[in-house]
């Protein structure tokens, strides 16, 4: 059997993170639900894994989305990962044509050139060679670009590179070391046995010509295990171990494991799954507006990896959502955000068992206004109004004030007392009869329909109206109004809703689109999961917000939450309405004319 000393840097270090990673998925399955293991086994063992292997190839070694966010970074991520696994799988087929064993140690495929300097004699050997060199290019060019990246991550599409603690140094510098080193060792061993190709090939021959290789080879071919065993060895503790856990976080997302309110295994694996590419840096409006460059995701999830969490890397976040949507690996570092919330807040919870049950008069529809709607009279003014119009049986459930939904004190990590006032609410709710609950607010919003177990279809006012008007309920008129539309976070990259308010404003008004739209939308910077920031601070946030919509090229603003009505009113002297005040404001009455009046009918009271 082959081997020799300088090996063992390598298989120490490939020996540590095997073990390690045993532990640690394994840690991670046995943490799961009885349901969730069910399913991963049954996703295992199913067709559907395949699907789970695509995913694996296509952003764990093609890093698909990262191509989307910046072509040059996706090749640079490409050329390293792809790169490295090819010379790994042809490196093992390789060995075969040399070796009697079926079976090799892992280290001779790594290591080939120097237990089998002799070049194999037939085309495969000279085409393998070829190949070998091609992907030793391939990856150096990625390693250069990664050189490259610290010094200027612009060209990049980034514009803020993550900042490093020493652990992600060591790691960063033994990798960059590994494919110059492998190179050098090849080409020393080229120049004494000339077995290389148009790379370690040519280079043999310089270093042959003036260098003494025959003492330098073998130095170098330790160096390169050193390289190899240094990096094995610092992997799981630096960002790198996203190379192992990305795979099993896609199956264990695709074997459908669920999100927690405190840190689970699914979160686990997006935590150890963050390589810190820093692309959330740039997608963050605090590091943007405010220049607060120490509360990202890639930092946040540092510091939870290192147990150095801090309360304000913990709060100071607008949860917005925008990191989620640029991530290239998908995690949702605003759930991780808030399960830590919940853990660090539990004891600030508040008893809201003062509060009496109450209960709602009967109507077909329920509408539910919310705290902030209360603070901005003129969206539940409009939203009553449509409702009368419409002739529906209604009733305004929060008309008084009641209660509030919950979600603000889930957002800051008070899940009990949340928990309180979802259950007082859920009681009114489902005892009114009610077949529709319409809210105005997109918290409000979020919260009835993730958080509540109700027995009636919740909306927002936006699909509610879209739907008045396509039953022709209520009729609108159409202005020349130039209208910019801002999406609010909960209502559209949180909960999905782009379309409907879209269709309205076309409806009376001229709907002029803008790059910071659907899941690309600003926050308004009056975030209620924020309570860090200062009401300055969130001011210039809005006011950004406001430039980069292109405000000044419209009349007006319209958007469909009222905190972002309200934020946005501080900060602009423009026109901005919610889009219930929209339509309230071009809608037709027909009080006047007898409910029998014929559609036709109306169509002569309009001209």
């Amino acid at each position: 059997m082959k081997f020799d000393w300088f090996v063992t840097p390598f298989f120490a270090g490939l020996m540590f993170v095997i073990t390690f990673l045993a532990i640690k998925f394994s840690g991670w399955v046995k943490a799961l639900s009885l349901e969730e293991k069910s399913g991963l086994k049954h996703h295992v063992f199913s067709r559907s894994f395949i699907i789970s292997v695509k995913e694996i190839f296509n952003e764990s070694l093609l890093h698909k989305k990262v191509y989307k966010a910046s072509p040059l970074l996706g090749y640079m991520h490409m050329s390293l990962a792809f790169g490295w696994f090819l010379l790994i799988a042809i490196g093992n087929i390789e060995i075969k044509f040399y070796s009697e064993y079926t079976i090799n140690p892992p280290y001779v495929p790594i290591f080939l050139r120097f237990f089998e300097p002799t070049p194999l004699p037939h085309f495969f050997g000279r085409g393998s060679n070829f190949i070998m060199d091609f992907l030793l290019l391939m990856i150096l060019s990625g390693v250069a670009l990664a050189m490259f990246k610290r010094i200027n991550s612009k060209i990049f599409g980034i514009k803020k590179s993550t900042v490093h603690n020493n652990v992600d140094k060591l790691a960063l510098t033994s990798l960059w070391l590994i494919f110059p080193l492998r190179l050098l060792a090849e080409s020393f061993t080229s120049g004494i046995y000339n077995n290389g190709s148009f790379m370690t090939g040519s280079l043999g021959h310089f270093f042959a010509a003036h260098l003494p290789v025959e003492n330098l080879v073998y130095p170098t071919w330790w160096a390169y295990s050193f390289a190899l065993g240094t990096f094995f060895f610092m992997l799981p503790f630096s960002r790198y171990m996203h190379i192992l856990s990305e795979p099993m976080l896609i199956i264990l997302r695709n074997a459908s494991a669920k999100r927690s309110t405190s840190i689970n295994s699914l979160m686990e694996a997006e935590i150890n799954s963050c390589s810190r590419c820093g692309i959330c840096i740039d997608a963050c409006q605090l590091n943007e507006a405010i220049g607060i460059r120490n509360i990202q995701p890639t930092y946040f999830i540092r510091d939870i990896r290192y147990k150095k969490l801090t309360t304000e890397v913990t709060e100071n976040c607008l949860m917005c959502g925008r990191c989620n949507t640029a991530c290239p690996v998908g995690i949702e570092s605003t759930g991780i955000r808030l399960a830590k919330r919940i853990e660090s807040n539990y004891r600030l919870d508040s008893n809201f068992s003062y509060v009496p049950n109450y209960f709602s008069k009967k109507a077909d529809v329920l509408y539910f206004a919310g705290c902030m709607t209360h603070l901005t009279p003129a969206i539940k003014k409009s939203m009553a109004k449509i409702l009368d119009c419409s002739g529906i049986n209604w009733n305004f459930f929060d008309e008084s004030g009641t209660i509030c939904c919950g979600r603000p004190l889930r957002l800051s990590g008070q899940l009990e007392s949340a928990r309180t006032l979802v259950n007082l609410n859920t009681a009114a709710i489902n005892s009114s009869g009610a077949k529709t609950l319409v809210t105005s607010c997109p918290i409000c919003y979020k919260a009835f329909r993730e958080e509540y177990k109700l027995n009636v279809e919740v909306l927002h006012h936006s699909q509610f109206i879209l739907k008045l008007l396509e039953g022709r309920k209520i009729e609108v008129r159409k202005s020349s109004l130039k209208a910019i539309y801002h999406d609010p976070c909960e209502l559209g990259r949180n909960s999905g809703v782009y379309i409907e308010p879209r269709r309205i404003i076309n409806e009376v008004a001229e709907l002029i689109d803008n790059k910071y739209s659907f899941e690309k939308s600003l926050c308004c910077g009056g975030s209620l999961g924020n309570n860090y920031l200062t009401a300055s601070e969130k001011k210039v946030i809005a006011q950004e917000t406001l430039d980069k919509l292109g405000i000044e090229n419209a009349e007006m603003l319209v958007t469909s939450c009222p905190l972002c009505k309200k934020t946005f009113d501080n900060v602009t002297e423009k026109t901005v309405v919610d889009i219930a005040q929209l339509v309230s404001q071009n809608i037709i009455d027909f009080s006047d004319v007898q409910k029998e009046t014929s559609y036709k009918q109306k169509e002569e009271v309009l001209s």
